[in-house]
Formats: C-alpha cells, structure tokens, sequence
C-alpha cells in the first residue's frame, strides 16, 4: 500500500497523518474580487439581493401549545431565508411590530417606508386546534400596492414543534423559489455525517440547518463516506467488517442495511459517489491490486473498472449534469491531484497542478468541483489545508476557507449556492456551511467529532 493511500485511510478514520514531502504550486490568483464575481455568478447568487422582511405570524385560537409553535415557526422562517444567499432580510428590530395575519390586515406603506424599507413582505397566520396545526402564508411586493400579491399557501399537519419547523421550511422554500429564479430552496433537505459520539463511527443525519441530529447506523465499527441516493431512498457508504472495508448499502425506507454485492469482494472499498439519475455507483476499490476507480449499476450489477494507472485512484464524483464525466483523485504522479475524465475512462485531464488536493465534489449545474487543497504543501510549507472552488472549463479557482483549521470534504448543496465541509481545529473535527463564495460560515455540530458530510440531493 502507497504512502499516500495510508494517508487517505488515516484521514477517513481520523487518525494523526502522515507528513509527506510535497510540491509548490505555480501559477497565479486571481484577485479575490474578481473571483467572487464568477462564482457568485456561476452559483446564482448575487451582490443583487432582494430587500425581505418575515414578519411574526399572527397566533389565532387559544390553543396552549400555539405560542411554543409560533415562536418556532418565526424563527425557522426567518433563518430560512436569512440562510438562502439571496435576500437582505429586515432585522426583526427593524420591522413594524405589527403581526398582520391576512392580507386585508397588512399594512404595506409600513413595511415599504424607512427604516424597514422591504421590497417583499412574508406574513400570515398561525392556529393549532383539535391536534392539527395550520398555517396561511402570503408574500406581497410592498412596492406594488396596486397588484402586490406574488405568492399565497395553506398548509395542515399534526400539531407538533417538529412540524411547526417543516411547514416553515415548506413556506421558505416556495418562497426562494418563487424569488430565486425558479431554483428550489433548501430547507427540507438533510446532511448525512460520521460522528464518533456514541464511541464508534457510526453514520448520522441532520437538518440542513443543524437541527434533529440523530444516528442512522448502529455497526459499532467505522464506517466513513456516506452518499445519499438522488431519491433519499438509500444510503451508501464504507464500513470495516469481517471482509474488511466493503461498500455497504442502509435503506431508509426499510431502516436497515440491504445487500451489495459489488462492495465487498477483496480489497479495501471506499469512498462511494452516485451518479446524478441514481443509475450508477462509483468508488474506489483496490480488488485488483492499486486502488481503482470502479463503476457498477445502482444494484451491483455490470462492474467495471475505469482506471488502471500505478499509484492510487480514490474519492470519486459524478457531474450530475450529465452524468458523463467523472472527477477524482489520483496520486500517479506522487502528491494527489484532481482529474477528471469521460465515463467510459477517456479524455482524462489532470486539473489542480501542484500541492495537496483531495476530496472533490461536483456542482450540480456542472460547472464548477469544490475540493480540499494544501497549495504549499511539505516540512516548513506556510499552507493549510482550505476547501477551494474551481471553475472547470478555464481551471480558475477561488479559495474560500482562510486561516481556520484544516478544512476537507466539501459537499455541494442541491441549489448550487451552499456548501457543506468539515472543519479540525486543535483535534476537534466538526460540520460546518458556507454560501459558495466562502461567506456566512457557521458551525452546525458541538458533539463528538464530526467528519464527511453528505448534502442530500432534495
């Protein structure tokens, strides 16, 4: 086994590394400005924000519970948005204390005037009665107060905090979309993690936002890389076992683990990547001697391997535009570097040229690989190890992560404008986000260690 393939394997089970000697990088940086500027473009964000204003949601009946699920409504609501990357959002110290819970009470001159001065307006009504909760929900245009309605929903579930939080979600997400350019919102999508707080590596899920965390697996041994399913119907992922590292599959309709067969015979399988449709898997496994990049059908079936180079091909991702294209690491060349190459294992193109670089994942527009890279790295270098994000016909890059800990496994979100990483500072691994321009960080994990996040595809 490879010095560098040691290296990945202690990385995945959060081991001290190894230190190789290693390379500098030529070439220059584009200015940060500039760079933002396309990235911005290319992940539909923009220095254009809509001006927005959520009001408080107006309580209706007297229903004990109703305050409890207000106030986790607006708050759910309010981060929602505030976390999408497009709006400016009226601080709530900012907004007209008035709660209007229809259209015929709302107000729009309040909302549009100083200090608020909102171009669109969220308001509604809150009621819980007989065990339901219901909620009515508007969005005005507090600039056009001739035709100002643009979006209008009811929504009814259980009573229940939880799904006080998932109607919120629901309505922040149409909300985005219909202000976003038609682009679905995020809020009701999941992040699956490894976390060691229960003693062993075990696969967790939580909120996009950090909230509900909860275990999936339960093997009491490692298990590393998990990758959702484009329908959220399964989980893949590597697990040690009596055949040793094998790519295991969990079902989450059924709630436990399922058989794949092409996971485990021989070698050391890692690093699972589902194919944007969901009809095919890619990973990693070193059943013919070096590490290889493999790709089976979705059950299995029809395996065969892509490349077959000396020195280690791990850490394989699709482009889930079109399903064509393959990025992965490679250490033929001694130090891992990114490429990428066709399906069928042609047209490969070294794309990172020089350092540390690992870990890719592939924007859904298909446009650019986020990836973790150490530019300067080797005994003495200055780098760090940041999460960057590179435009893939030109090869131009941006670095988003800066002088905080050791950054790997970006994960893109489904909307293009997110990503989520892990972040190690002073041998405390956790799971944090970031909009695609490297702005508006936040940590989401406190318990344990916390390694390889999975963005959910919806």
């Amino acid at each position: 086994m490879t010095a560098f393939f040691r290296k990945l394997l202690s990385c995945f089970a959060g081991i001290v590394t190894l230190s190789i000697p290693g390379a500098f990088l030529s070439g220059a940086f584009l200015p940060a400005v500039h760079a933002q500027d396309w990235v911005r473009t290319g992940s539909n964000l923009s220095d254009q924000k809509i001006r927005l204003a959520a009001a408080d949601f107006k309580p209706v009946g007297g229903d004990p519970q109703t305050p409890s699920y207000k106030a986790s409504f607006d708050s759910t609501l309010y981060n929602d948005l505030a976390n999408a990357g497009i709006f400016d959002m009226v601080s709530k110290s900012m907004a007209p204390q008035a709660t209007p819970g229809s259209p015929q009470e709302i107000n729009l001159g309040q909302w549009a005037a100083d200090p608020a001065n909102a171009s669109m307006v969220a308001f509604g009504a809150l009621s819980a009665a007989n065990g339901r909760l219901s909620v009515s929900g508007w969005v005005f245009d507090a600039k056009n107060p001739g035709s100002p309605q643009v979006l209008g929903k009811q929504y009814n579930e259980s009573a229940s905090t939880d799904n006080a939080r998932l109607i919120a979600h629901k309505f922040a997400d149409e909300i985005i979309a219909r202000l976003g350019g038609g682009i679905n919102g995020i809020a009701e999508t999941k992040l699956y993690f490894v976390s060691s707080r229960t003693g062993s590596k075990e696969i967790w899920v939580m909120d996009y936002d950090g909230q509900n965390q909860h275990i999936v697996t339960k093997l009491g041994s490692i298990s590393l890389s998990p990758r959702i399913a484009p329908d959220n119907s399964r989980l893949a992922f590597s697990s040690i076992g009596k055949e040793g590292w094998s790519i295991r599959m969990f079902s989450l309709d059924l709630g436990r683990p399922v058989g794949f067969p092409a996971g485990t015979p021989g070698g050391s399988n890692f690093s699972p990547a589902w194919s944007g449709d969901g009809s095919k898997l890619a990973f990693s496994s070193s059943r013919s001697g070096d590490p290889e990049i493999w790709v089976c059908d979705a059950n299995g079936g029809n395996l065969r391997k892509l490349t077959a180079f000396h020195g280690p091909d791990v850490s394989p991702t699709w482009n889930p535009r079109t399903n064509s294209q393959i990025a992965w690491v490679s250490g033929r060349t001694g130090l891992p570097q990114i490429y990428t190459m066709d399906v069928d294992g042609a047209n490969i193109q070294r794309m990172t040229d020089g350092g540390y670089a690992i870990s890719p994942s592939w924007s859904p527009n298909g446009q650019f690989l986020a990836f973790s890279w150490n530019r300067k790295y080797g005994p003495g270098a200055p780098g760090g190890q940041d999460i960057y994000v590179m435009d893939i016909a030109s090869k131009r890059w941006i670095q988003l992560t800066h002088d905080a800990g050791s950054n790997d496994f970006p994960s893109w979100s489904p909307d293009g404008r997110h990503l989520v990483f892990e972040r190690a500072i002073n041998g405390h691994n956790e799971i944090w986000t970031m909009l695609a321009d490297g702005t508006e960080q936040h940590e989401l994990t406190k318990s344990g260690k916390n390694f390889m996040p999975n963005w959910s595809w919806k």
